[in-house]
């Protein structure tokens, strides 16, 4: 375990380095290009975007060009010369339009920011899913090493108890050894044995869900190697720092839709003053396209209107007053995410200490277990103990194996749960690109 330092050290970009195994960065970098809810995170970003973009269009002004043409044929009339024929003509209109909203109340710019704060906010909520991503990735791994540990724990526990079942037999033979001495090291054998397959199908379900967590199918997935025993651990410096909030996606993300909220009450609160529209329109009218751009041929307009709708059923009333209790609900929210912020990193630091020190309580257990397994062994080929000892000493020793493994898991877990909590590598400059 790395001695903690009087400094707190945060995560960095790349913190599951620090656990030193290159099957985990290659799994990361896979999961970082083909998580589908990485990709969906993405997504959702871009859609954002664009409504930034059409949130931002009532700001400016809407233009439009117009050309129409149609040929048109003129009977003669009933005054005219007989013979006369009818007149065929030319008739051609362009005309360029602009309209323009005065955002006297700040109604548009109110709606602009509100789409500006949600497209932040969904920056956040796609830093907050990758790095979900990336500690499921790191503890689904864990997971795998630790459930191949704990196969190869019970494979050797079971061919041990094996090689005792053999000599008991030849002993029986001999009559150095009874029946029933040979009756209960089959039973542990039996027990020993059933035990591999349940193991077995949660290693397998344990891949399966990587798989799906790098974007692959399970039986493209490359089974992990090596053991727990292999993985190095991060150091981690103490203290809670008050940076916490302003490292952490998910408080990113409910004061950036608390903002969005805010703004909308603005644009709410806008909706009861009248609107102000400008519109303009210019261009060119003629029976025959070569005078066409004549400026005899020219027509303007200019017109104001000022629109307020004066009753609608209380629809203003009700949607302000909604934007307003959506504010509320979400003031709470960014007020649980801040104090939920400083308690997960809290529960993780616990958890990192405990679980180290469970650790190293462990591992004395199992050493202890292992000396009086060897102790009885001996004993009973000496004849001085009978094989009740040896099956009570080799039980103890395979159940504390079986849970040193399952502690060094929780441990390495409860690591990454902390680099969850103090936000990863994440980084708000990042997020508010």
């Amino acid at each position: 375990m790395a001695q903690a330092t009087t400094v707190a050290a945060w995560p960095s970009a790349e913190w599951w380095r620090g656990f030193g195994s290159a099957q985990l960065n290659d799994l990361i970098s896979q999961a970082q290009k083909a998580n589908d809810d990485i990709a969906s995170a993405i997504a959702r970003v871009r859609q954002a975007d664009a409504q930034v973009q059409i949130a931002g269009g009532p700001l400016l002004p809407a233009v439009g060009v117009s050309f129409d043409g149609n040929r048109q044929r003129a009977k003669p009339s009933v005054t005219a010369a007989p013979g006369t024929k009818p007149i065929t003509y030319n008739q051609f209109a362009a005309q360029a339009s602009a309209s323009y909203q005065l955002d006297f109340w700040g109604k548009n710019q109110a709606v602009f920011n509100s789409a500006r704060y949600a497209a932040r906010a969904s920056r956040y909520d796609h830093a907050t899913v990758e790095l979900t991503v990336m500690t499921s990735v790191a503890t689904t791994y864990f997971q795998a090493l630790e459930l191949h540990d704990r196969l190869d724990v019970a494979q050797r526990d079971l061919a041990t108890a094996q090689t005792i079942l053999k000599d008991l037999t030849f002993e029986e033979t001999v009559g150095t050894a009874n029946a029933l001495d040979v009756a209960q090291q089959a039973t542990t054998v039996s027990v020993i044995n059933a035990s591999i397959p349940p193991l077995r199908q949660q290693l397998r379900q344990s891949l399966d869900a990587l798989a799906v967590l790098v974007g692959k199918m399970p039986q493209d997935l490359e089974a992990p190697s090596g053991t727990l025993g292999d993985l190095a651990e991060p150091e981690v410096g103490p203290g809670l720092p008050s940076e916490l909030l302003a490292r952490r996606p998910d408080v990113g993300a409910a004061e950036a839709q608390l903002m969005a909220a805010n703004a909308n009450i603005q644009a709410a609160r806008a909706a009861f003053f009248p609107s102000i529209d400008l519109t303009a329109s210019g261009g060119f009218v003629s029976t025959a396209l070569s005078g066409l751009v004549a400026p005899q041929n020219r027509v303007f307009s200019l017109a104001g209107t000022v629109a307020q709708d004066i009753f609608q059923g209380g629809a203003l009333v009700g949607g302000y007053r909604l934007n307003k209790a959506r504010y509320d609900e979400l003031l709470s929210d960014y007020h649980k995410s801040v104090i939920s912020a400083f308690s997960n990193v809290e529960d993780a630091l616990v958890a990192t200490q405990q679980t180290a020190e469970q650790y190293r309580r462990q591992q004395d257990a199992v050493a202890k277990a292992r000396r009086a397994y060897e102790i009885t062994e001996i004993q009973l080929h000496a004849g001085t103990v009978n094989v009740l000892a040896v099956l009570n000493t080799q039980s103890t020793l395979f159940s504390a194996e079986d849970a040193l493994v399952q502690v060094r898991f929780a441990h390495l877990q409860a690591l990454v749960q902390l680099f969850n909590a103090l936000g990863g590598g994440w980084q708000q400059s990042a997020a508010q690109s």
